[in-house]
């Protein structure tokens, strides 16, 4: 696990400094706060080292999977909204050709 800067985790990551302290911040990312020159400095436990990648290699090699803790309920309502939302742009082209031949 490697240790970096807000800034540097942002640069790596490609997102923004606002988005990584709002990671900081809801805990999605582990963190400590480190006193340096009288200023508190944030540094990041980046997980996505070498080592890491290559334990998710294995476990994919093994035939592992990895389950989501989603909730199929939510996940449902959300297809069938964007179903609804497909359905509703396909008949608004199929006006749109009939306006235009």
């Amino acid at each position: 696990m490697e240790k970096m800067t807000l800034k540097m985790y942002a640069v790596k990551h490609k997102m923004s400094m606002f988005n990584v302290v709002k990671l900081v911040k809801s805990g999605k990312v582990k963190s400590e706060t480190v006193e340096e020159d009288g200023k508190n400095v944030v540094y990041i436990f980046d997980e996505s080292s070498p080592a890491m990648h290559k334990a998710k290699e294995e476990s994919i090699k093994k035939g592992e999977t990895v389950k989501s803790d989603g909730n199929p309920k939510g996940l449902l309502t959300r297809v069938s909204s964007l179903e609804d939302e497909v359905k509703s742009l396909r008949n608004e082209i199929e006006t749109l050709k009939r306006l235009l031949l």
